[in-house]
């Protein structure tokens, strides 16, 4: 079992062992409270939306203006609690750096939910509007957070390889690999950031996928983004899933590479199609 400030075992091996959620969430709160306590906030503005969704029949580029905030509490929820599991298994010699990370992660998450929340309610748009002074406020607000999110998970991938987390081969190169390429998911949002549109050949709205929003009239950087961004998950559950079924050092970390090359040529493919104006579908 992962302690606060000596964890022992990977998820890996966590999963080998019978579990319940609570023992899952002690985990969390011992070794990253901060991360934890954000996840809870995260939850709770993703039930609020929700209800909202249901009684606010406002529309901001095509959607209900309580969707976008629902998608990003239920994505930073997954991406809190996700970081504060691989964090703990950091070594007890790299745990205060962990906590620390914990902390400013979770800092810039608020931050940045606070300003789509509050946009959502004002019946407008957070990302990309410099419409007025206070809009244009606003969004800098969220750049300035977002780029702390950023430096923040720099400081995780340098900690990672200078101490290794507990665990096997494939594990801990999953972890590792999908900070990475979480990055390069960071470098679309930059790029979207500096166009003011996620949207490539239109203005930002009009037919897209359902929930989701993304064009399918033109190219639109959200899917790269998105891909790219959730690396965080889907390279160290490979990882986990190579660590219980491939034997040898080499073998489990040649495997994860492979994972982690084809994931990021995805995120690549959905990057230059989006900017050459062609629609995911």
């Amino acid at each position: 079992m992962k302690t606060a400030l000596a964890p022992t075992f990977s998820l890996s091996e966590q999963a080998t062992t019978p579990t319940r959620p609570a023992a899952w969430l002690r985990v969390l709160h011992g070794c990253q409270p901060a991360l934890a306590w954000a996840g809870w906030l995260h939850l709770g503005l993703l039930l609020a939306c929700l209800v909202l969704w249901t009684l606010d029949g406002r529309t901001v580029t095509g959607l209900n203006v309580w969707i976008k905030p629902a998608k990003f509490s239920l994505s930073g929820l997954i991406y809190l609690w996700t970081l504060a599991w691989l964090l703990a298994d950091v070594p007890a010699a790299g745990q205060r750096a962990a906590r620390r990370i914990g902390r400013l992660v979770a800092l810039s998450m608020v931050v940045e939910m606070a300003c789509i929340v509050l946009q959502a309610a004002r019946g407008t748009t957070s990302h990309f509007n410099i419409g007025s002074a206070f809009d244009g406020a606003v969004f800098q607000l969220m750049g300035i957070f977002i780029g702390i999110n950023t430096v923040a998970i720099v400081w995780a991938l340098g900690l990672v390889f200078r101490q290794r987390p507990f665990g096997s081969a494939a594990w801990v190169w999953g972890i590792r690999l999908g900070l990475l390429v979480f990055l390069v998911g960071s470098v679309v949002g930059g790029v979207m950031a500096g166009r003011l549109a996620h949207t490539v050949g239109a203005a930002d709205g009009g037919a897209g996928l359902p929930i989701l929003g993304w064009s399918t009239r033109h190219g639109d950087l959200r899917a790269a983004h998105f891909l790219g961004l959730h690396a965080l998950q889907a390279l160290p559950l490979a990882g986990w899933l190579l660590g219980r079924r491939v034997a040898g050092r080499a073998a489990q970390t040649l495997g994860v590479a492979a994972v982690a090359l084809l994931y990021a040529g995805a995120v690549g493919w959905l990057f230059w199609h989006a900017m050459q104006g062609l629609p995911l579908w």
